[in-house]
């Protein structure tokens, strides 16, 4: 789990999808990315959002025991005074498991990003991704840094999305744009992740940016909540990565009045900063490697919504549920026992399941259908599972992706 710290458009509820937009849409923010040295193939592994203004700033972390030397400096920066202006990420390594070095490698990043951009040190954060446990080649990292501000521009969203990309196939971006005070707000995000994925987090980066005008300890509060609710609900295999952010900044340049929780418009600004988090989860989860299929599980009728959510991710989570939903086998056997082994509470008489629309259990009894038409539902390229425990309101969203030959090819040789 990820914890806080301190064109035309598509329509939705209070929002309105913007196409094309980018990290920099917002106003006031610029980026960049470039190619150091620390990827093989050449492509861009050295990226920055920069802000125009110190932006009210929030994040959330990995749980995991061992978190990497950039989590600590970027925790650090925000403490300060609650704002970021720059966000500096390399992918390539991780610089994690890298002992008194990989501290002061981190901080040396921070410093010279700073310097570079003529910024007080703690008004830049710092994140990377890649192999663990292997020393950051400081020199060409170095050598980036310098040359990275000449990359920056209003224009350079595309080239960061590239930079933040490990084992991905797509890049994972959107935006949306929300009134706020008769003005129009923008909040874009951009992530990547595709496999040490689980509920939790995993190898995964995110990154929010909105004009909005908002208090710091508004910010965290609206990004912790969202998160366990789309971030925190995806899996691919299971493992929590020792790298795991989400950074959300916010300049405050749209000209709009200030939002707090409560204010007439905070709820289509809360829908907006949703839609983007969800967005970019399931982009993650539909991006696991070797992945061919989005798998999504709904669980309604639970104790309470956080026991929905364990079974939820228990079911998304199972390796032999993703197994025949990649074999396109319509086996709702393995469900049930997913739902039974959550460790949450369940009557053993009262489960529905559907795949898709086709019930396949009731009131925990199968129901005869069509192995034919749950084949040809089964090979789309998104899968939904419906379980209702007919218990109490308790409801909840998880996402995951099907486990293919591709996953442990992958994974068998992610260092050579």
């Amino acid at each position: 789990m990820l914890t806080e710290t301190g064109t035309g458009t598509g329509t939705g509820a209070f929002y309105a999808v913007v196409e094309g937009g980018t990290v920099t849409t917002p106003k006031g923010f610029r980026a960049g990315g470039l190619h150091c040295g620390l990827k093989k193939n050449g492509r861009h592994d050295l990226g920055v959002i920069l802000c125009d203004v110190p932006a009210a700033a929030a994040a959330v972390y990995t749980l995991n025991a061992f978190q990497a030397a950039p989590l600590a400096v970027t925790r650090d920066s925000i403490a300060r005074e609650g704002r970021l202006q720059a966000m500096l990420v390399n992918s390539g390594n991780a610089n994690a498991c890298t002992g008194k070095q990989g501290d002061a490698d981190a901080l040396e990043m921070r410093s010279a990003m700073a310097a570079s951009l003529g910024l007080p040190e703690h008004y830049v954060g710092v994140t990377s991704t890649g192999v663990i446990g292997e020393p950051l080649p400081m020199e060409r990292v170095r050598e980036g840094i310098a040359a990275l501000p000449a990359q920056v521009h209003a224009g350079g969203g595309e080239d960061f999305c590239q930079a933040i990309l490990t084992t991905d196939l797509v890049k994972k971006e959107v935006c949306v744009r929300v009134s706020v005070g008769g003005k129009d707000v923008y909040i874009a995000g951009a992530a990547k992740g595709s496999g040490m994925i689980h509920p939790n987090m995993a190898t995964m980066l995110g990154f929010i940016t909105t004009d909005a005008l908002i208090e710091p300890a508004d910010l965290q509060g609206l990004l912790s909540g969202v998160t366990n609710t789309t971030f925190n609900m995806i899996t691919v295999d299971g493992d929590t990565s020792t790298n795991d952010m989400v950074v959300a900044m916010a300049s405050g340049l749209s000209g709009g009045v200030a939002l707090r929780p409560g204010d007439a418009d905070w709820a289509a600004f809360e829908a907006g900063f949703r839609h983007v988090s969800e967005h970019l989860a399931k982009a993650i989860a539909r991006d696991g490697e070797g992945a061919t299929k989005l798998i999504e599980v709904r669980v309604n009728g639970a104790v309470s919504d956080e026991a929905a959510q364990a079974i939820a991710k228990t079911v998304v989570g199972s390796s032999l549920v993703k197994s025949a939903v990649f074999g396109t086998d319509a086996n709702w056997g393995r469900l049930i026992a997913a739902v039974g082994r959550a460790g949450q509470p369940v009557n053993a008489e009262t489960v529905d399941i559907r795949i898709g629309d086709i019930p396949v259990l009731a009131q925990s009894s199968p129901v005869r259908f069509s192995e034919e038409d749950a084949l040809v539902y089964l090979q789309q390229d998104e899968i939904v599972f419906h379980i209702d425990l007919h218990m109490e309101q308790g409801s909840a969203i998880a996402w995951g992706c099907d486990l293919t030959y591709d996953y442990v090819r992958i994974n068998a040789a992610y260092r050579t």
